[in-house]
């Protein structure tokens, strides 16, 4: 059974900086790709970042240049270092992890960054 925990998030002031982690267990098939979601009450969940197994990223245009994701193969992790944060990055933070049966989903980590 694939399990993930997010790590990280928290109550930060505008301008400040969090480190959220994910952990995942159980996975015995490859790994095609890993990142972070986001979402809102009452909005769909939107990609923040994602690193696929050869290195390339993808982050949302809110957060380049303001976020990094990493990720460590042998340890089966990801992380997402979130600089500069913002009022408007607050929200609950997913992290996903995607292999050939899919994605598999982490519980969330609430991240409030306040003014």
């Amino acid at each position: 059974q694939v399990q993930l925990v997010e790590s990280g998030g928290g109550l930060v002031q505008a301008g400040g900086s969090l480190r959220l982690s994910c952990a995942a267990s159980g996975i015995t098939v490859s790994i095609n790709g890993r990142g972070w979601y986001r979402q809102l009450p009452g909005n769909q969940r939107e990609m923040v970042a994602y690193i696929t197994s050869g290195g390339n990223t993808n982050y949302a245009d809110s957060v380049k240049g303001r976020f990094t994701i990493s990720g460590d193969g042998a340890r089966n992790t990801v992380y997402l270092q979130m600089n500069t944060l913002k009022p408007e990055d607050t929200a609950v933070y997913y992290c996903v992890f995607t292999t050939g049966w899919g994605n598999s989903w982490g519980r969330g980590t609430q991240v409030t960054v306040s003014s």
